[in-house]
């Protein structure tokens, strides 16, 4: 998805942390850097009672208990689907109970795509029923199915030398695992890429970092102009075994089958609560991750863990009777699995309080133990943020990362509002993302605790601060 890049003036505005001069829109408050951190340095007892609450006391294990009665109920949430509108209903209601504020939904249309059955057989050179999972957006075949030959390349610029070959074939995907920004573009991009050169079908090597014979899901694009083939993406292993044999010149038939379809949009919401600022109301710290899912596993891990320390860090607040100086704003987002679109829809309505907005950030990168924060912003914003990093020495995750990144708020990071994104073990959370392994099994309750409580510390200290984080 693109993203536009929006100009604005008036924000608020930090010239020169080093020279010890901050100047602001208002030009009424002057303060050095040495001020700023010691205001940082005065939130290290509210840092310790939220750790505590969140990793000792009574409040551990609250978040994945939560998470699991959700998932356990409801089951995967994929987008235009019952289930997931029946998880927004329940989030609706949990936070209203929870005593939250302003809690209410904000409707939006959403992709609704289901992928029926589906199956696919190798019948040369041997009998083999292969794992399959089609990929969102992916029209489906005639009711009999495609049986084709196969083409096996490593490559988008292998496909491409090897065009005159392709035509009239499924063409499968083995390109190596470098990493997922890298290695997604054949998920998204693999059917096109095949239909160009007249490929009638395209299966995608999983974008996994490790693999027990099991296919990964995800959102592909079509592009105007070019036909639209069926596409899914099976095993690492059988992408592997195919261009073996390939190699050793056996030819390759397979029988497809899938009975994907595509339906209008559906009615859904994105789901917002808050905890109203006591100074600057008007101005937010947003919070974030998506309800939805995809249609495999529960959708524990993505995003079911990412959502609930978000809730979890408004719930450690509030228990603590803490109320920021600027509003503290909950989003659950809506088919994010779909580039991000509850988000932008949100981003639509709301980008004109743009300048009020001091922090966005997401999880939807695992809520495994934290390696640290990763931010987006100016260099005087970084600064700030490593200060309010340190306060969670306690458990020994300080680290400010490059790159604070998520689907969903990367609308507002491109028109420069400052944002972070939590950062854990990826090798572990891209072995399971958006495949039947992503189940409430590999979710661990202790830590939970600590990624909701650097969630919490971050948003509520940046919340509370005096000034909002200064942009470029």
């Amino acid at each position: 998805m693109k993203f536009l890049l929006l100009t604005f003036v008036g924000v608020v505005h930090l010239l020169s942390l080093s020279s010890g001069k901050t100047i602001y829109k208002n030009d009424i408050s002057q303060r050095s850097f040495q001020e700023i951190k010691e205001e940082i340095a005065s939130y290290g007892d509210v840092a310790k009672a939220i750790i505590n609450l969140a990793v000792y006391g009574k409040a551990q294990n609250r978040s994945y208990e939560r998470l699991a009665l959700l998932v356990d109920t409801v089951g995967p949430r994929p987008s235009g689907s019952k289930s997931l509108e029946k998880a927004i209903q329940i989030m609706h209601q949990n936070l209203q109970e929870d005593g939250l504020e302003n809690v209410h939904l904000e409707p939006v249309k959403i992709p609704h795509w289901e992928r029926g059955e589906e199956s696919a057989v190798m019948l040369e050179p041997r009998i083999h029923k292969m794992a399959i999972l089609g990929l969102g957006s992916s029209i489906g075949t005639p009711p009999e199915g495609i049986t084709a030959e196969v083409l096996v390349v490593t490559s988008f610029e292998e496909l491409r030398r090897r065009a005159p070959e392709a035509r009239g074939k499924i063409v499968v995907y083995n390109q190596p695992y470098v990493n997922y920004s890298k290695t997604v573009q054949y998920r998204v991009q693999g059917s096109v890429e095949a239909a160009k050169v007249g490929a009638v079908a395209s299966l995608i090597r999983s974008v996994a970092s490790f693999s027990i014979y099991s296919p990964h899901t995800g959102i592909q694009e079509y592009q105007d102009g070019v036909p639209k083939i069926p596409t899914a993406c099976i095993t690492v292993e059988d992408a592997e075994m195919m261009s073996r044999m390939a190699s050793r010149g056996n030819r390759i038939v397979i029988q497809l089958k899938m009975g994907a379809k595509n339906y209008p949009d559906a009615d859904s919401f994105n789901t917002v609560a808050e905890i109203i600022g006591s100074k600057y109301p008007e101005q937010v710290v947003l919070v974030s991750g998506h309800l939805d899912s995809w249609d495999v596993g529960q959708g524990a891990m993505d995003d079911g863990g990412g959502a609930f320390i978000s809730w979890e860090a408004l719930s450690l607040i509030k228990d603590l009777g803490l109320r920021p100086k600027r509003t503290l704003r909950l989003v659950l987002w809506t088919a994010e699995e779909q580039g991000g679109i509850g988000a932008f829809q949100y981003y639509q309505l709301h980008k004109a309080n743009i300048s009020n907005y001091s922090l966005v950030m997401e999880s939807d990168l695992g809520t495994f133990l934290p390696s640290g924060l990763q931010f987006t912003g100016s260099e005087k914003a970084r600064t700030i943020v490593e200060e309010v990093m340190s306060l969670l020495q306690p458990v020994n995750i300080t680290q400010v990362f490059r790159a604070g990144e998520g689907t969903d708020i990367n609308f507002w990071i491109q028109a420069g509002v400052p944002g972070a994104s939590l950062l854990d073990d990826l090798y572990k959370y891209f072995s399971f993302h958006h495949s039947h392994g992503d189940t409430m099994t590999i979710m661990d309750p202790k830590q939970m605790n600590v990624a909701a409580a650097v969630w919490a510390v971050v948003s509520y200290v940046i919340a509370d601060m005096e000034e909002m984080l200064p942009r470029s």
